[in-house]
């Protein structure tokens, strides 16, 4: 099953598909000229040690994004499954 959360939600390694974006202005516009489109496949690669900033991995290159530039980004995840 699949849910959509935050990107500051993910955990490490975890993959996901970028749905939506929802922030406007700088930021908005910053997001979306590093490639953090819709429809674009990523996954996280890891976290600095306070948590801020999180390693994604955009296509074929890895880039960090500032938790508050996280929250803003919308990714449809695969729910794990109850064990």
């Amino acid at each position: 099953m699949k849910r959509v959360i935050k990107m500051r939600q993910m955990s490490d390694n975890q993959e996901g598909v970028i749905r939506k974006i929802s922030t406007t202005g700088e930021i908005g516009r910053r997001i979306r000229e590093m490639g953090i489109v819709p429809d674009t496949p990523i996954q996280i690669q890891g976290r600095a040690p306070l948590k801020d900033p999180v390693a994604v991995k955009v296509r074929d290159y890895v880039l960090t994004l500032r938790n508050n530039e996280a929250d803003h980004i919308l990714v449809e995840v695969e729910e794990d499954e109850p064990a």
